[in-house]
């Protein structure tokens, strides 16, 4: 690939990202591979891409997807509630995203399967004058980006929680985030659910105020907000390259919390971020290299409880665990990346 318009690379971005991987080695990132282990059954990679920069970890994970035998790395390029369409089409093989969105296309019947949480964290809600909890959203006016997308889904979970019916009791409004921005601004609605860097921009601009913030308040701090997904017939069939993708992206994880500045400036570069200090607080706040200390099946069950109680979806946590998770790949993955 050779245009940046299709993720192409310039000599300054390949040097960067090899400066990265370099750092990775350095810091004793990389595992020694078990001569054994065979090698990816295709190295072809497709990965779905969202404009979000908490996904940092796929977009930095290149040339660690080169190390590990792909030579034909291609970005599928989505907007947020495309990628697990993609992921599910097979028009992406694997993707970062939204837990609470995979499980809404598992519940669905869709052919995707979580692999392994990446990161807590990413998600602030934001309110104006006195909504100063989720509880207060009673009655009122929320934006997000689309209903049955990931803000909206853990918004929705949130509600549930604390005894509210999201279907009644809040009224969602669907508007991109310059027009959300303004609206709150405005106080013509009462609350925004944003994803990096939208949070960055908003406290920058001292619009409204932060009521949740996923990365320290609990309980949502505590699962991981962001998992990668695959397509269910591509894992079966390529399980060494499965394998070796989903480990190349954790350990670009690890870079991110390791080089939070040189990874924004990377971000910058290749056109996913217009803000660099937007970027550069982004990665430096979200707790990336923490993937050992959560537990991912931990995080489908919670979530698949929340999104039950708030009626969007019908399956147990038990079904949405049995039909749309496989963690044989993060099992042995825990046990050969060793802090």
């Amino acid at each position: 690939m050779s245009n940046r318009r299709n993720y192409g690379w310039s000599r300054r971005e390949f040097l960067g990202t090899a400066g990265l991987v370099g750092s990775g080695a350095f810091l004793g990132l990389r595992c020694e591979l078990n001569a054994a282990e065979p090698p990816p059954e295709t190295t072809k990679i497709k990965l779905a891409q969202s404009p979000a920069l908490c996904t940092a970890p796929q977009i930095v994970a290149d040339e660690l997807l080169r190390s590990e035998g792909f030579t034909d790395i291609q970005h599928v390029k989505k907007g947020s509630a495309a990628v697990y369409k993609a992921v599910a089409s097979g028009e992406a093989h694997l993707g970062m995203g939204v837990t609470l969105a995979f499980i809404l296309e598992v519940d669905a019947g869709a052919p995707v399967v979580l692999l392994t949480g990446v990161h807590v964290g990413c998600y602030e809600l934001f309110g104006v004058g006195r909504v100063r909890s989720v509880f207060d959203l009673k009655g009122k006016t929320v934006s997000v980006p689309g209903l049955g997308s990931g803000a909206h889904a853990l918004l929705a979970s949130m509600a549930a929680y604390v005894g509210l019916n999201p279907g009644k009791d809040i009224k969602w409004v669907v508007y991109p985030f310059a027009e959300s921005m303004r609206l709150l601004a405005e106080a013509k609605i009462d609350a925004f659910m944003g994803f990096p860097p939208e949070p960055q921009e908003l406290r920058a601009k001292k619009i409204g105020h932060v009521i949740v913030n996923t990365i320290t308040d609990r309980p949502w701090s505590q699962y991981f907000c962001c998992s990668i997904g695959g397509n269910q017939e591509f894992v079966r069939k390529h399980p060494s390259a499965t394998k070796r993708a989903v480990r190349a992206i954790l350990m670009a994880n690890t870079i991110c919390a390791s080089e939070p500045d040189r990874v924004a400036r990377l971000l910058t570069d290749r056109g996913y971020a217009t803000q660099l200090d937007y970027a550069s607080q982004t990665i430096r706040e979200i707790p990336y290299g923490k993937w050992r200390e959560f537990d991912s099946e931990d995080t489908v069950r919670f979530y698949s409880l929340r999104l039950h109680e708030a009626g969007l979806i019908k399956s147990s946590p038990q079904k949405i665990i049995s039909q749309g998770t496989d963690w044989r790949f993060l099992r042995e993955l825990k046990k050969e990346l060793k802090a």
